[in-house]
């Protein structure tokens, strides 16, 4: 039975300048390069023993792809447009403390992330979902591997695993963090409480 594993990308210049990034593309912290080559070496420790990488196209998501692609002697990886950040809209580039008075009441808050619901532009969550639904019928239908790593982001990232699951979005948004480099498995037999793997300890939100 195939094994899907989630990764989100390391950290980004705007994550360490804590700027709500969406589809901006700037590149990995050397923190984030850190964090990359760490969690290759936690897949390795876990035995994950990963076929291929699929990666958002944004830099920050493909170049830790690559480093973990490199440190396991894996392929290099496929970018798929499917796996690319939620677009923020009017709110891409604003700083991550102006979420609530720019949002509010249209919000849903969580430890430690507000998220904004629908403003001008943006991408909403009812959207994200139904293309996490492309993006697994399309992996159903065309890759044939046993274990395959979905770099990517944020909030899609949990829009996947709250689609997989059959999750109602709202409750996976507060249901917990998901953090730079951390790596969620998709897996129909799993355990709950295997679901979420922490390959890395968190450097910064």
């Amino acid at each position: 039975m195939k094994k899907i594993y989630i990764a989100r990308h390391g950290q980004d210049e705007d994550n360490a300048n804590k700027i709500l990034n969406g589809r901006r593309d700037t590149p990995l912290t050397n923190i984030g390069i850190e964090q990359a080559s760490v969690s290759a070496d936690k897949i390795k420790v876990l035995n994950l023993n990963l076929d291929k990488i699929y990666s958002s196209p944004l830099q920050r998501a493909f170049n830790t792809a690559k480093i973990i692609a490199d440190k396991l002697n894996l392929p290099k990886p496929e970018k798929l447009d499917l796996l690319i950040e939620r677009d923020f809209g009017i709110m891409t580039g604003k700083p991550i403390n102006s979420i609530e008075k720019s949002c509010s009441p249209d919000i849903i808050k969580s430890n430690p992330i507000v998220y904004f619901l629908s403003p001008e532009g943006a991408e909403t969550f009812e959207q994200l979902i139904f293309r996490a639904k492309d993006l697994l019928n399309w992996l159903e239908q065309n890759d044939k591997n046993d274990s395959i790593l979905l770099l990517t982001h944020g909030d899609i990232g949990k829009m996947i695993y709250a689609e997989f699951y059959n999750l109602n979005w709202k409750d996976v948004l507060v249901d917990f963090h998901f953090g730079n480099s951390e790596v969620l498995l998709l897996d129909k037999y799993s355990r709950p409480e295997d679901r979420r793997l922490h390959v890395v300890e968190q450097y910064n939100h």
